[in-house]
């Protein structure tokens, strides 16, 4: 009798898929039907979680995630005065931490704690140095934010669960201490200029910065083979879709429609991102696309709500993105290491003969 075969384990890129895609259209929906004070925050963090993990938060891990919102608020809280009075050691100060996050994500700790440090260290340090109340702002945004998209990802995984005998994803390398402190000075590099810029008008370049972390998060699993086409490449699509976005939502302006646009511009992302359909670019590249058009599309929204000129806005804003990307790609070539082609051996010389 033929012997039966083994039952293969279930493709699991299909359910990832649609909760990347329902989660943040969620989010989006969330952050702007329930008029959080920044909205975008909200399907930005919901993008990272959503495509980092594929199991539910455990109580234990969203524990830990509500402390690691604390500890930033707090510690920007705390660097604020030190970048109005003293700031150059505050700006420094903030370089050091930056470089110690990243750092601790690549050598084995929690990437999405690392992330959640970096963003809660440039945005609230920023606002604090303007105004207490936009630093409050700014910590009621990212913690109402953070909820929202912990929230979403477990509904998402309750509509749709991970295969119970899926294959478990294979561990995160994890760096050498000399390559791991290479790689998080350059992304600290990266986020740095978006920060300094940040300092002059918080709420306007938060867009900046939030890209510049993605940026430097891109950049820690990025070689600078190819990095021009990944980082300006997802940066220029990412508008582009924008683009088409804005136009088809101006077609019949409603939270609806926005939702449900949001749901099909993340589900064609997400196919590309799980593989579903062909594609030569990596899972970075999509996640940064689906990011840049997550800020670019929700300021829009803003501005437009705020009565400003919106095709400007974003001109200027697309033209930001552009100049920090190559600035990003600078830096992954400046960083990359110089690799000395192997030396031939050189002849021996030969060894006289006894008389």
């Amino acid at each position: 009798m033929p012997i039966d075969a083994m039952p293969a384990h279930p493709d699991p890129r299909g359910p990832r898929a649609l909760r990347l895609g329902v989660g943040t259209a969620l989010c989006l929906a969330l952050g702007f039907g329930l008029d959080l004070p920044i909205p975008m925050v909200a399907p930005v963090l919901g993008v990272f979680l959503l495509a980092s993990m594929n199991r539910p938060l455990s109580p234990k891990l969203g524990l830990g995630l509500i402390l690691v919102v604390m500890f930033t608020t707090a510690t920007g809280l705390l660097l604020s005065p030190l970048l109005r009075y003293y700031p150059l050691a505050g700006v420094l100060l903030i370089g050091l931490c930056l470089f110690l996050a990243f750092r601790a994500g690549l050598r084995g700790g929690n990437s999405l704690v690392s992330l959640f440090l970096v963003i809660g260290l440039t945005i609230i340090s920023a606002a604090g140095t303007v105004d207490f109340r936009l630093a409050a702002l700014a910590v009621e945004a990212l913690a109402k934010g953070l909820l929202a998209a912990v929230a979403v990802l477990g509904v998402c995984h309750w509509l749709f669960p991970e295969p119970a005998d899926a294959a478990a994803p294979p561990p995160t390398p994890i760096a050498s201490a000399p390559e791991a402190a290479r790689m998080a000075l350059r992304a600290a590099l990266v986020v740095m200029p978006a920060f300094l810029l940040a300092l002059t008008d918080p709420l306007g370049y938060m867009p900046i910065i939030l890209k510049s972390v993605s940026l430097g998060r891109q950049s820690c699993v990025t070689a600078a083979h190819g990095a021009a086409r990944e980082l300006l490449g997802s940066t220029l699509l990412g508008g582009a879709l924008a683009v088409v976005f804005w136009c088809a939502l101006s077609l019949y302006v409603s939270l609806w429609m926005f939702f449900l646009w949001m749901l099909l511009f993340a589900l064609l992302a997400a196919r590309k991102l799980y593989r579903l359909s062909p594609t030569r670019h990596p899972p970075s590249f999509w996640v940064n696309t689906l990011v840049t058009l997550v800020i670019l599309l929700g300021q829009s929204v803003q501005d437009s709500a705020a009565g400003k000129d919106v095709y400007t806005a974003f001109a200027v804003r697309m033209g930001l993105f552009i100049a920090v990307t190559l600035y990003a790609c600078l830096m992954l070539q400046l960083f990359e290491p110089w690799r000395r082609a192997p030396r031939p051996p050189e002849p021996s010389a030969p060894v006289p003969s006894d008389a």
